[in-house]
């Protein structure tokens, strides 16, 4: 299980996932790259593929008080350690690591542990209905989902993989 603590933000050059992964490793720090599973059709047929959950961005924990975190910057396939704009690293809140961490099985994949519900309001997030809301009217165990949209005070249904829905983010009330 990794530790919720001391884990900071690495932005990474472009499509260099593994490459700052097993260099970092090597170096001899944790590192955290979070997946989520992807519905795509090839040939005919759905596959999924485990696309990362935070694109560009890997996690390493290490202290900063006795680790030399400035070679980070001068690691291959990284384009540079976040921090607070004065060269400092700032450490990502343990809450938000602890909840990533324990909602993701051993291999880093992020399991969804609030199924979408015949009913349930979804926003579209990807394709050529991105950024609609829709409801769930069922969910098929092939990764994909059919929606109620309303275009034109009228309700269409569309079939859309898992992936492209998410719950819309709850409002604050004002």
């Amino acid at each position: 299980m990794l530790n919720p603590h001391n884990w900071f933000a690495l932005q990474l050059k472009p499509n260099a996932l593994s490459i700052a992964e097993r260099n970092l490793k090597r170096q001899g720090f944790d590192v955290f790259s979070p997946k989520r599973a992807e519905s795509q059709r090839k040939t005919g047929q759905f596959a999924t593929k485990h696309v990362p959950l935070f694109k560009g961005y890997v996690f390493v924990n290490f202290d900063p008080e006795y680790t030399s975190w400035h070679r980070l910057n001068h690691t291959r396939g990284v384009t540079r350690l976040v921090g607070d704009g004065r060269g400092r690293p700032v450490p990502l809140p343990s809450e938000f690591m602890s909840q990533l961490i324990n909602q993701c099985d051993e291999s880093g994949v992020f399991l969804d542990t609030q199924p979408l519900k015949v009913g349930s309001e979804v926003r579209i997030v990807k394709g050529p209905f991105a950024d609609y809301f829709a409801r769930i009217e069922t969910n098929n165990p092939n990764g994909r989902v059919a929606v109620l949209l309303e275009i034109m005070g009228q309700a269409v249904r569309a079939y859309v993989p898992r992936a492209s829905v998410e719950r819309p983010a709850p409002s604050d009330g004002s």
